[in-house]
């Protein structure tokens, strides 16, 4: 048996990004990943819905993508 090079599911998530957004609400910076933006996230500051039409997403700081 061989130690396999990569973790199960490795695959699925080898391609996603973190983007940084600001709560429309109350301002407060949310993490959220590509994969996400089709679930409802709630911010943990002032516990409103966000909408992620109405902030400015930007790569996160954890972007390890080549330049």
């Amino acid at each position: 048996m061989s130690t396999p090079i990569h973790c199960p599911g490795f695959e699925r998530f080898k391609d996603l990004k973190s983007f940084i957004c600001q709560c429309p609400n109350c301002g407060k910076e949310v993490e959220i990943f590509s994969d996400e933006f089709d679930k409802k996230h709630i911010c943990k500051e002032c516990r409103q819905e966000i909408d992620f039409t109405k902030c400015t997403l930007t790569v996160g700081a954890s972007d390890t993508s080549p330049r």
